[in-house]
């Protein structure tokens, strides 16, 4: 392609060559999941199984471990998630100023009295943290259970929730699961899922993207 003309509203080229594929049926919403994976893993996104709260809360630790090249002990970790991460007594507004503000350091008071800062993000250096995918993740503690379609993990915490329907379905649809799964499972078992800060809701041919 031979760029002609290009400015903020427009782009001029030579020649373009379209995707000859053509799909004889509609896209199913497996079908548009797996694509989507396929993509994010393309641009470095670690694909990981996990499909539990168990789970979630394992690759957490490890993430930050990494990122703060230092590791837990069981005590420190337990101490660390509950009074930081998953305090039940903290708002989702209060859990979206941990992520919004300030440098997100927080203190972990040491099984030897000593104290140790904890990154959640880097927000110094950005690509020091961690970027995965996770889909098929299953909720039973809410008031209902549910299953979640794609979310994406930063240095293991759920910041990026995607809820996909199948090409021809409106993607009100998505936006009313996700609303549902507010009332009813986001706040569920250590309230992870109430760090997501931005939604896309998207059935293959439109998609918006909301906080």
């Amino acid at each position: 392609i031979n760029l002609l003309a290009q400015n903020s509203q427009s782009t001029v080229v030579a020649e373009y060559i379209p995707d000859t594929r053509r799909v004889a049926h509609y896209q199913s919403e497996a079908e548009l999941e797996h694509a989507f994976i396929k993509e994010l893993e393309s641009q470095a996104y670690e694909f990981v199984t996990i499909t539990s709260e168990e789970d979630l809360v394992l690759n957490l630790r490890k993430q930050l471990e990494k990122l703060n090249s230092f590791s837990f002990s069981d005590s420190e970790w337990n101490r660390f998630f509950v009074s930081e991460i998953a305090n039940p007594n903290q708002s989702i507004e209060e859990k979206t100023a941990k992520i919004q503000e300030g440098d997100t350091k927080f203190v972990l008071t040491r099984d030897n009295g000593e104290f140790k800062n904890i990154m959640l993000l880097d927000k110094g250096a950005i690509h020091n943290n961690r970027l995965q995918v996770i889909n098929q993740y299953t909720t039973e503690d809410g008031r209902r259970a549910n299953r979640y379609d794609v979310t994406v993990l930063v240095n293991g915490l759920p910041l990026i929730h995607i809820e996909l329907k199948r090409r021809g379905v409106a993607i009100q649809e998505a936006f009313n699961q996700i609303n549902r799964y507010q009332r009813e499972s986001f706040w569920a078992s250590s309230g992870l899922f109430e760090y997501v800060q931005l939604f896309v809701i998207s059935n293959g041919t439109h998609t918006k993207y909301y906080s």
